[in-house]
Parts: structure tokens; sequence; C-alpha cells
């Protein structure tokens, strides 16, 4: 459950601050007021304010940087899960707000950006060329196409700042966060907000041009070279792991070989061979460079009757991940998987099957279930770019239904931010696997297929972040 409260950095902003947590609290009433060393009324204005915010004040202006960690810490402290940050000058509309709420629902774990009309009137021509200058260095250091990367007006979620330790503390500290979330994996997203700039007058700003931009250079050559370094290592994981799938390639080829054709197809070799296959998947997945993982089942399945299994689609390292579960699985894999070079050899001698004409297999695979043999089925039937539940084709859940078998539907989740669909090499990030309670044939007795389809895909999508 989303918990959300406001963070409002404020340094000498006496003339706006009020006015701005007063249009806060009308969207969210949950506010804190990081006081950066502030020397005109600010912290008379917040301590007259009646309604309940926290506010954490410290005598010395140590940066905006060092004011957003500061209120991160606090957030967290109070038990919320994202925070929403406001420039305290009043160029923010808190009725935006709702916007960012909504954004939350498709990036729930990641960071949302407000992107601002930056050819808005009496918009500071210096903050329009500091913006474009930001945005190509980001684009350069993360490869993400950001808008706006100056925008103050963002929503976080907290737990994704675990381990982003910050060098700078002031005006740039919000660049380098968003390149640091990026690297971190971080989902980065956008949406417009309004903006308002007094005329030059009234305007109060601690953006000093020369020496603001002096540190954004000096950070973007660091970041610069961070990035050198972060996609060496990318390059490196990838390389490793490459080598390694190669290695165990080659292995389960020349055990099949020696197991399955030099020794025979028998129930015990065949056995055999997919527990050896189970193991593999296991230490391939524990020894992904820069990851973690993580199984969950709650409901202590132990697979020992056979089931129809289903798992939503996301990573071409899915494969290995239902693997782990247990040795006696079939899985019915796209015909280009069965007559893939590099390791359709192996899904052969395992006897996975292409998905051809369903009708066809329904004998062969009557027999490897009288063999106590689990049926593995993706309904998406192709992974997902964005790692969103696709449509569930029908397939899984006929062949369930024929084959009087239980569906035991497995959740798979950061698989596809390991190994995307759009990527050729690996990312750092953590993987799991839930497998949810066993649906006994009996109970779905008389549920129409093509109904239980909707409902278990339903299902998925009620569990998708």
């Amino acid at each position: 459950m989303e918990k959300i409260c406001v963070i409002i950095p404020t340094y000498n902003n006496a003339t706006t601050i009020r006015r701005v947590i007063e249009d806060v609290e009308k969207y969210c009433s949950s506010i804190i007021v990081v006081n950066d060393g502030s020397t005109d009324d600010t912290a008379a204005i917040l301590q007259s304010i009646p309604s309940p915010i926290e506010v954490v004040s410290y005598p010395d202006n140590r940066g905006k940087g060092y004011a957003l960690v500061t209120g991160f810490k606090k957030a967290k402290a109070l038990g919320y899960t994202h925070a929403i940050t406001i420039d305290a000058d009043g160029q923010h509309f808190a009725d935006d707000i709702p916007c960012f709420i909504e954004g939350l629902k498709h990036n729930p774990e990641g960071f949302i950006v407000g992107c601002r009309n930056l050819t808005e009137e009496n918009m500071p021509r210096q903050n329009t060329f500091a913006n474009r200058f930001s945005n190509f260095w980001f684009r350069l250091q993360t490869g993400i196409n950001l808008p706006d990367t100056q925008s103050g007006y963002r929503l976080y979620t907290l737990s994704s700042l675990k381990g982003l330790n910050l060098i700078t503390s002031r005006y740039e500290s919000e660049l380098e966060l968003l390149v640091y979330a990026a690297w971190a994996g971080v989902d980065i997203t956008s949406v417009n907000v309004k903006v308002y700039y007094p005329p030059a007058e009234e305007r109060v700003s601690h953006f000093r041009p020369i020496y603001d931009f002096f540190r954004i250079s000096v950070l973007n050559t660091v970041l610069c070279l961070g990035a050198l370094l972060y996609g060496a290592r990318q390059w490196a994981y990838t390389i490793f792991s490459f080598c390694f799938f190669l290695v165990a390639a080659l292995y389960l080829t020349v055990l099949g070989f020696v197991l399955l054709t030099l020794g025979g197809k028998t129930a015990k070799h065949k056995e055999t061979y997919h527990r050896i296959l189970q193991r593999v998947a296991k230490f391939v997945i524990h020894h992904v460079p820069g990851t973690t993982y993580s199984y969950v089942n709650d409901s202590h399945e132990s697979f020992a009757t056979p089931a129809m299994i289903v798992s939503n689609h996301q990573s071409h390292l899915d494969l290995m991940g239902v693997m782990m579960m247990t040795p006696k699985l079939i899985i019915l894999t796209k015909n280009w998987v069965w007559h893939n070079p590099f390791y359709g050899i192996i899904i052969r001698y395992a006897d996975f099957f292409p998905m051809t004409d369903t009708e066809q297999m329904m004998d062969d695979l009557s027999l490897k279930i009288k063999e106590g043999y689990s049926v593995v089925i993706f309904p998406e039937g192709t992974r997902s770019a964005t790692c969103r539940i696709q449509r569930f084709h029908r397939v899984a859940f006929y062949l369930a239904e024929k084959l009087n078998l239980d569906i035991i539907p497995v959740f798979i989740k950061g698989f596809g931010k390991v190994l995307p669909k759009t990527s050729f090499h690996l990312h750092p990030g953590h993987m799991s696997l839930e497998v949810w309670p066993r649906m006994k044939r009996q109970d779905i007795a008389g549920t129409d297929y093509r109904v239980l389809t909707k409902k278990i895909h339903q299902m998925y999508i009620d569990r998708m972040p």
C-alpha cells in the first residue's frame, strides 16, 4: 500500500512558503518541510502554520541536494513509501499532484519527473539553456531521453533511493540523483506539469549562472567518466554471462549425448537429465552478475502431482527460472526455440515440445503426465518489452481442461529488468519467482476454459505493480 508525502525544501522563501503549503494541503495532508538554513522569516512562518506539518530545520544553508536527502530520510523514518518534491518558490502548481499519483499506478517502483513547458512566458533564459545543457549530458550518460532533467517537481520511490549516495549537495544534486538512479535500473518516466515564473522584479532565485554552471560541468565530467566505467561493467557482466551460458550449454549438450543418445532414452536417464537441468538452472540464476534472487512458495507446493503451470513472460531468463522449481517439467516452447542452434538440442533432449498442433501433442503430453511430469506454458506467448502483463492465449487452459490437470500460477518479476527484451546485455537488479496456490481441478471443473483464461489473466494484472 502506497503511503505518499510531499517534501518541500526551502531557503529564504518567506513570501511564498505559506501559500505553497496551503495549496499542497488540498491534495496531500502529509507534508515535510526542510528549512535549509533560512535567514529570513521562513522559520517563524512555519511555526505559525496551524496545520500539522513535519518541519526539519538546521542552522546553516547546506544546499538543495542536502535538503532533499534530509527530507527523504525523514519520510522513510515516518513510514512513507513515496515522496513528491515541490519547490517552495511557488513556480509549481499543487493541482498537478494527482498527475504524479496517477503515474504511480504505471511506475510504482520508479521516479516520475514533472516536465515543464520550457516556452512558458517569463521562463528565464538561463533556465532554458541549463535544461537543454543538462538534458544532453543526461542522455549521453544514461541513454535515456528525458525532456526536463532540471525540474524539481518529482515523485520518488523511497525504496529505490537505497544505496544512491550523492557526491554533491546543491543545485546539481537533482541531476546526479537521476543519473545514479538510471544506472541502478530505476524506471524514470515523466508527466507534463504546469509552471509559473513571476516577472523578473518579483522573482526569488538562488540560481547562480556562472558558479552553478561550473559545478554542473564538473559533475558532468565525473558522471561521463562514471558512465564509461558503468558501461564497461555492463559489458563485462554480459561477456562473462555469455561465456558462462556457453559452457553450460556445451556441458548439457555433451551430457545429453552421452546419457540419452549413447545410454538410451530410458525413463531413468531422462529424469536424471532433468535433475541436472534443474541444478544448472539454479546455478546460473544464482550467479548472474550484479543480481539477487528470491523464491516464494508460501503454499509449500511440492509439484508431486502433475499440473499445468502457467507463468507470465518477461525474458529469456524465464525458462531457467521455472526450471529451478522442479526437475519434472515439460515446457511448451515456440518453434524457433525448439530449433535454436545454441540451445535447441538441449530443449529436444529434455523432451520439451514445440507449440504446433495442440491436438497432435495431446497423446505425447498424456504419456509425460503419467510419468509424473507437469506442463509449463507462458500464456502470453511472447516476452513483454515493458514487463506489463499482455493478453493470455487460451491454449494453456484448454490443455488443462482436456488433460484433467490442476493449474499452478507462477508469477515472475524482475527478470525483464535484468535481461530486457530490448537489450542484449545484462543489467543489475533483483529477480523473484512466486508460486501461487494450486487451483484444484475439482474446484474449477465446469468453468469454461475461456472464462478461466480471463480470470487468471486478471489475477496477474491485479498482482502487477
